[in-house]
């Protein structure tokens, strides 16, 4: 009788070293898998000499093409012989800071639909990363299986995230407090604040929103390295990114207008205010070109599923959404690995949608004239000759 084993680290993965660069010519086999659509149906009647291939504008000779559907490789044409590593790993991400009980559906879908006994199965959450890996074969406790996955996930985000969501009730505190204030002149404005003088409580927002931001900050090198540690594993990897749409309290920009009207010989206030503006202006914090770079390298397709909340609002405030930053550059993570983005308040459409994309693909062989191990990220471009398909697949490999 199989059983899942929970390995729970007490830190994050420990990620493979990155490898030295070496500067050398060398025979290397290039594995694309390589999605084909006709409008939203799979193609599976493609064959070796319909492909082309080209390898930094250079065009490729195929070597190989095999059709799998999961784990089975349902047609071969060889040129030369290969063998594909079928094992399939499958990594959730949750970048959320709020539970959603919707989740309890879609994992259900998951772990009843999508995984197989010989997969294995990352976790990682706020809080902690957890390796879940099949010994014998499924077994009938699947369902405590998910009852206590979905209890880990929510323990943690609650968890990991309450400094997020305490900082978030301070901020909506003072927004109010701030917006109910403005009844008439400055010198009553000053009387109604019990938590400090209007100046202060001014200071305080601005403080917290510099807090808030800093707690949403994507962390580049964890992606990095877990990118390296994904390419020392054999087989077909897939990461489902499960992102939160996010929201920040800010002043309606009437009452702001207003606070500058009735501040307006105060250029210390004035200034406090208008930089409140620039909040909603912000730089992806985050390498976008290195982190696409590395996943797709590590030939591993990257799902971005973004869940679409609503924020409830208040008079005088406007919860303005804070995702803008990581959604398109998260997104163009997904097209540059093979992967797809999806966007839905469904979870369980959501990872319905991650299925039926998973379940069939080609693997495409070739090898690159005139390799050197330079350490240059070379771009792969592949096409059908004729017939207006969709294709989805990585977008390059580093010559290391």
């Amino acid at each position: 009788m199989r059983k899942w084993i929970w390995l729970i680290a007490a830190a994050p993965l420990a990620f493979a070293a990155a490898q030295t660069i070496q500067h050398e010519t060398k025979t290397v086999n290039i594995e694309i898998p390589v999605r084909v659509f006709k409008g939203a149906a799979f193609v599976d009647t493609l064959m070796l000499d319909d492909f082309e291939v080209w390898d930094n504008g250079q065009p490729q000779k195929l070597e190989a093409v095999y059709l799998i559907k999961k784990t089975n490789i349902e047609r071969r044409e060889e040129a030369r012989a290969f063998v594909p590593r079928m094992a399939r790993h499958f990594t959730l991400i949750f970048e959320m800071s709020e539970f959603d009980p919707r989740l309890d559906e879609g994992l259900d879908f998951f772990m009843n639909n999508v995984l197989l006994p010989s997969d294995s199965l990352v976790v990682v959450t706020p809080m902690r990363t957890y390796r879940m890996k099949a010994e014998a074969s499924f077994s009938q406790e699947r369902s405590q299986i998910l009852k206590r996955l979905v209890g880990l996930v929510r323990r943690d985000i609650l968890i990991g995230n309450s400094e997020y969501r305490s900082l978030l009730e301070d901020l909506k505190s003072i927004a109010r407090n701030l917006a109910g204030s403005i009844s008439g002149s400055a010198s009553s404005i000053e009387g109604q604040f019990s938590g400090g003088s209007f100046e202060e409580q001014l200071q305080n927002y601005a403080a917290g929103l510099s807090r808030f931001e800093a707690l949403r900050q994507v962390d580049e090198k964890q992606f990095l390295e877990f990118a390296r540690y994904l390419k020392t594993i054999e087989g077909q990897k897939d990461v489902f990114l499960f992102y939160q749409r996010e929201f920040v309290p800010n002043l309606d920009p009437k009452i702001m207008n207003q606070f500058l009207g009735l501040y307006n010989s105060r250029v210390d206030v004035v200034l406090s205010v208008m930089n409140l503006f620039d909040f909603s202006k912000r730089d992806v914090t985050f390498d976008v070109e290195a982190v696409k770079r590395a996943f797709s390298d590590s030939s591993t397709a990257v799902h971005f599923l973004f869940l679409t909340t609503q924020a409830e609002g208040a008079p005088g405030i406007v919860m303005e959404e804070r995702t803008e930053d990581a959604f398109e550059p998260f997104r163009e993570m997904a097209r540059a690995t093979g992967g797809f983005s999806e966007v839905s308040a469904n979870f369980e459409f959501i990872m319905k949608s991650a299925a039926a994309a998973l379940e069939n693909y080609y693997l495409l062989y070739y090898t690159p004239v005139g390799y050197k191990a330079d350490g240059a990220f070379h771009d792969i471009k592949v096409k059908v000759k004729s017939g207006g398909y969709r294709l989805a697949h990585r977008s390059g490999y580093i010559a290391d």
